[in-house]
């Protein structure tokens, strides 16, 4: 998790419209990406955590930025700026894609939404936190100018995930259960008008519902009126994407790590290949010849967690990486991480050692994701 920066003093911190919902319901809140938000609840990060596993559990990610790119255009312009095959969207369908500087480094990650038909045209876009100010001021400076930015930072956000994300939604909103995987719809929940995606950053099946500000905490209190649902807070929002092994941005990937080297060269659409994008040259030379350093899971052979920052070295001592996430993985059982070794030691089981209180404990690389993900694609569906 990102730490506060020196604005993040509780008068420079903005609320989202859940924080009366958070603190009546027992919120620890901390800073966050200039947010005050809830990190745990009186229940406690791991059973928050086990509970979205087992259950279902609604999380407050208003704080993400979501923008609106209007024309029927928006999806050509954007390619000029992301790796990603947007143009093939049909609407009603999404895409994980990266901005990406002219050296291929990653300026943010985000989910780009082809609007659905009765929504009008166009695409949504989900930013981070952190970068949806300089996300914008980007997309101000090099968009298509046929296309129109809009900004929809005042918009509540809520992720509900867990294995009976759908069952409780569909409660709600017949139907919804039947949508694809990285699928959107609009809705009405609770009488309250919702654009909804299936998808989410925990590794579970699950929906992300945006909701008009006024009408947010209304739609999350219906929501967890359900025996199912409990609030869940930032501390097991981070523990459940390491397990699944999602990148955090600012950690695991930024302006200096490139698609290849974290392991995400999959979201370079194959007609992108041939096309070009920001940082191509970089990135498609990458791709034939290789990277020096890759993006790995990795598991201490001990009980000690190696956190952010942890020097990685092989057997000799030499240093051969860095751990860019780690901490106990709950459904696992013990700790976990995530960093960049020489590509010479990127191999599943290659002995490592973790400088942890300057002692040098044994791990080795592991597979990722930690647990298995559970998104859901129904029996013959496309990816």
């Amino acid at each position: 998790m990102n730490e506060p920066g020196p604005d993040s003093s509780a008068a420079a911190l903005r609320r989202t419209p859940l924080y009366e919902l958070h603190r009546a319901r027992g919120a620890k809140m901390v800073p966050f990406a200039g947010y005050e938000m809830p990190v745990q609840y009186p229940a406690g990060i791991i059973a928050e955590h086990l509970h979205t596993r087992t259950q279902a559990g609604l999380f407050d990610v208003s704080h993400m930025g979501q923008i609106r790119l209007r024309g029927a255009e928006a999806a050509r312009a954007l390619e000029a700026l992301v790796p990603g095959d947007l143009q093939a969207l049909m609407p009603g369908q999404m895409r994980y894609t990266l901005l990406l500087n002219d050296r291929g480094g990653i300026l943010d990650d985000l989910m780009a939404t082809r609007v659905p038909e009765e929504a009008g045209d166009g695409l949504m876009l989900v930013v981070n936190a952190a970068c949806k100010e300089a996300d914008l001021a980007h997309l101000q400076a090099y968009l298509d100018r046929a296309v129109a930015i809009e900004p929809q930072f005042e918009r509540a956000l809520l992720a509900l995930q867990g294995p009976a994300a759908a069952a409780v939604l569909a409660r709600f909103a017949a139907g919804v259960e039947r949508m694809k995987f990285m699928s959107a719809a609009e809705v009405s929940i609770a009488g309250t008008p919702c654009s909804i995606t299936r998808s989410g950053y925990t590794g579970e099946d699950g929906f992300e519902i945006s909701v008009s500000a006024e009408q947010a905490a209304g739609v999350a209190e219906r929501l967890l009126g359900e025996p199912e649902v409990m609030p869940i807070g930032l501390g097991a929002r981070d523990t459940l994407r390491l397990e699944a092994g999602l990148c955090l941005y600012g950690h695991d990937i930024d302006e200096t790590t490139t698609p290849v080297e974290a392991g995400l060269a999959w979201t370079i659409g194959k007609r992108r290949r041939a096309q070009g994008f920001p940082g191509a040259t970089m990135i498609l030379r990458q791709l034939a010849e290789g990277t020096a350093r890759k993006r790995v899971g990795i598991r201490p052979d001990g009980r000690a967690p190696a956190r952010e920052g942890t020097a990685i070295v092989d057997p000799t001592g030499s240093r051969i990486g860095t751990v860019t996430s780690g901490g106990f993985g709950p459904s696992v059982g013990a700790p976990i991480a995530m960093g960049y070794v020489d590509a010479a030691h990127n191999a599943e089981g290659s002995a490592l050692s973790l400088i942890v209180r300057e002692v040098a404990r044994p791990a080795h690389v592991a597979r990722l994701p930690f647990v298995p993900t559970r998104y859901y694609r129904p029996t013959g569906a496309s990816a």
